[in-house]
């Protein structure tokens, strides 16, 4: 089956702009993820072919010998990216490692290169958390299915305890070059797929690869004071690496909930508080929740209106790595009688007719100046 034009992979015009590119990477590749598409025996392949069109258009040059020849200029072999990871909370992160490493420079801290084993691959966890959980501070544990180094081999691959010997299509460089016309095209040896050596006789228990699969479970610790999106980087905790290579790192992307009567602001919370009319009006006290458990009280003067924000310094968020505290403002609604009886009713009206300009100096005031405005107009 031939291959499918990779500007119509990524459903993009042949002149696409670098930036059109990576729109229509990070917009297909959180589509056909298999970790997004349990059920779909096609969509690691997909994810692959997306990766492939990606992996060869974001460079300059592999882009102008594609433009130019087409497959061909690729036909005698070449690395492409990995395909994705399994389900769960977690995902590899290498499926996504250029887009991640614009977002997050550090992102991707050991490259793939020619002449050693790779790096293992970083991952993600997304982890929720209660506003509660991101004003104290947590520790959990979490499991993740990952990758850990092989014991039959120790991680190097070879059975018995071989070692790997040096590749004799690239002579340990890890990389090839063909002559096309005019161009000299540089390609991840096929043979030793980057390594620079390959293994004369695989370990039984990874297939020479140095590691297998290992469900892992680590503790994390969420430091008090933490926002949505914060980011926690867990050095050497990602995918083992090929053949003895280094660790990956996890990254855990934290999310705070929606509170039910709290909203967050940097450091400070805000909180709305309904207030009868009778003790907006003639003044009292009131207790409110506060976020570290406990209740704070209020005291509200007579003729409070609606609106009116009560500031309690201290009693807001953590900040994050620091001893202090945000503030809270509580907002008072105040609330209009309804189903009143008919003495009820009564009591209105009387107090109605009783009151005057100094009981509503506001609705007055407001009445007063339209009747000057609509004077001003009849002149």
């Amino acid at each position: 089956m031939s291959k499918r034009d990779y500007y119509e992979v990524l459903g993009l015009a042949k002149d696409a702009t670098a930036d059109d590119l990576k729109k229509a990477y990070r917009k297909l590749a959180m589509q056909l993820h298999p970790d997004r598409n349990p059920d779909d025996p096609t969509a690691d392949q997909k994810f692959r072919e997306i990766n492939e069109a990606y992996d060869v258009l974001k460079d300059d040059q592999k882009r102008s010998a594609y433009d130019r020849y087409g497959h061909a200029a690729f036909e005698q072999g070449g690395g492409r990216p990995g395909g994705g990871g399994p389900g769960g909370d977690f995902h590899f992160a290498s499926g996504f490692a250029d887009i991640f490493d614009e977002m997050f420079g550090e992102f991707m801290g050991g490259r793939r290169g020619g002449g050693g084993a790779a790096r293992g691959a970083d991952l993600r966890y997304n982890m929720e958390i209660t506003l509660e959980e991101a004003f104290a501070g947590k520790t959990t544990q979490i499991t993740i299915p990952s990758t850990a180094q092989c014991e039959d081999c120790k991680g190097t691959g070879g059975a018995n305890g071989t070692s790997p010997v040096e590749c004799s299509t690239c002579r340990g460089a890890g990389k090839v070059r063909a002559t096309q016309g005019f161009f000299t095209i540089e390609r991840t040896c096929p043979t030793c797929h980057g390594m620079g050596k390959v293994i004369k006789d695989p370990c039984r228990g990874c297939g020479g690869s140095g590691r297998v699969r290992k469900d892992k479970t680590l503790s994390v610790t969420v430091p008090p004071g933490v926002e949505d999106g914060t980011r926690i980087r867990l050095t050497g905790e990602g995918e083992a690496g090929m053949r003895g290579a280094p660790n990956g790192d996890l990254y855990i992307f934290l999310s705070v909930a929606a509170h039910r009567l709290f909203q967050r602001e940097g450091a400070n919370i805000h909180c709305r508080v309904p207030l009868t009319m009778v003790t907006a009006t003639l003044g009292g006290a009131i207790e409110v929740p506060s976020i570290d458990g406990s209740r704070a009280r209020i005291s509200v003067p007579a003729g409070t209106q609606a609106g009116h924000q009560f500031r309690m310094r201290g009693k807001g968020m953590s900040v994050l790595r620091s001893p202090s505290r945000g503030d809270m403002f509580v907002e008072v609604a105040v609330e209009t009688p309804v189903n009143l009886t008919k003495r009820q009713e009564e009591l209105l009206r009387e107090f109605e007719k009783a009151g005057g300009k100094e009981t509503s100096p506001q609705s007055a005031g407001f009445f007063a100046k339209v009747r000057e405005l609509w004077e001003d107009l009849k002149d």
